[in-house]
């Protein structure tokens, strides 16, 4: 099993021990450092920062908003970090929801899918460098001869060359279709809320994509975000982690359109979810993470001592998983980790 340092995206300020934590990550072994975004911080530049002191680990967005970037744009972003890093860099991309797609970026959350798929596109065309890019469909043309054009769009290839023309891109999905569609068109999938019980479910998403593609899953990763601690007191790791959860349930989606809140509806939960969106959305959050099940923690994340530790990474691995992304508050705990998880 592989591990991802998760950054994630900063709060009110930047993070004081971040490159210590990046640091760790290289020395002890992880296999990558990610970095986030959500209305605040980007993800390219903590990974451009923090990561210059690195010599091996990957780097990668976890995840970046496609909304908050044309395709070419984030391309450039792709192949620049790529360059920088000696062909380190993994793009990890997601939709985001309407709430901020369209309430900060000020774009349509319309048919997320069709979107991912030419944006995907445009980015594989611009790191191939076969050809100046094109795109016919109607979210992302090039050249765009919609309202306002001039006409005089040319079909552009990057000046500068791509290291890779394969560059790993990945999508975060949370929904049958996307995970699907993820299969089909991505290199690696970044689950977030995973449950192993339910890996044959996720089996069956991810082969619809590769039965379409004709890809196969021996080069395909899954990421999966899962807190990881070591510790002789794991109910009270527990309870510091629901209010998380309460707050991807309630508060991380619009009421009727929260795909965090369908994926714990998936997984057996709807009456809790129910309750917890009930409460958050009255500001009653405290009591939203009381409502939280210890069962529904347990199930997304490894808590215990090192030996059900690493009884339970080997049991994600089974499952599926390639990398397990991980936060960590310390330099400690990044040690811990690495070792339980050997």
């Amino acid at each position: 099993m592989k591990l991802g340092l998760q950054l994630g995206y900063w709060g009110a300020q930047p993070p004081t021990n971040a490159a210590d934590l990046v640091a760790a990550a290289e020395e002890f072994g992880f296999d990558a450092v990610f970095a986030a975004e959500a209305w605040g911080s980007d993800a390219f530049t903590p990974l451009a920062w923090w990561g210059s002191g690195t010599s091996r680990v990957r780097l990668g967005t976890s995840v970046v908003q496609m909304s908050a970037r044309t395709p070419a744009a984030c391309a450039m972003h792709a192949l620049t970090l790529d360059h920088l890093s000696g062909g380190r860099f993994v793009l990890g991309l997601g939709v985001s929801g309407p709430q901020v797609v369209e309430g900060w970026y000020g774009r349509p959350f319309a048919r997320p899918l069709a979107r991912t798929r030419e944006y995907v596109s445009i980015l594989r065309q611009v790191m191939a460098r076969e050809a100046p890019v094109r795109n016919d469909g109607p979210h992302y043309p090039l050249p765009y001869q919609g309202p306002g054009a001039l006409g005089l769009g040319k079909p552009l290839k990057p000046i500068t060359h791509p290291l890779r023309a394969d560059l790993p891109v990945w999508l975060g999905a949370e929904g049958p279709k996307n995970v699907a569609l993820t299969s089909e068109i991505a290199d690696g999938w970044l689950a977030i809320y995973y449950a192993p019980r339910l890996a044959g479910m996720y089996d069956e998403w991810l082969d619809e994509g590769f039965a379409k593609s004709g890809r196969s899953r021996e080069n395909f990763e899954v990421a999966a975000t899962c807190q990881v601690v070591v510790t002789d007191d794991p109910a009270a790791v527990r309870a510091m982690l629901k209010p998380f959860v309460a707050l991807y349930i309630g508060g991380m989606g619009a009421p009727g359109m929260n795909f965090h809140a369908e994926v714990f509806t998936r997984m057996g939960y709807g009456e809790v979810v129910q309750d917890i969106g009930k409460l958050f959305q009255a500001g009653r959050k405290d009591e939203a993470a009381q409502v939280v099940p210890d069962e529904l923690v347990a199930e997304i994340s490894i808590v215990g001592d090192a030996d059900h530790v690493r009884e339970e990474v080997r049991r994600w691995e089974k499952a599926g998983v390639t990398t397990l992304l991980v936060g960590c508050r310390d330099v400690a705990s990044v040690k811990a980790l690495s070792e339980a998880c050997q």
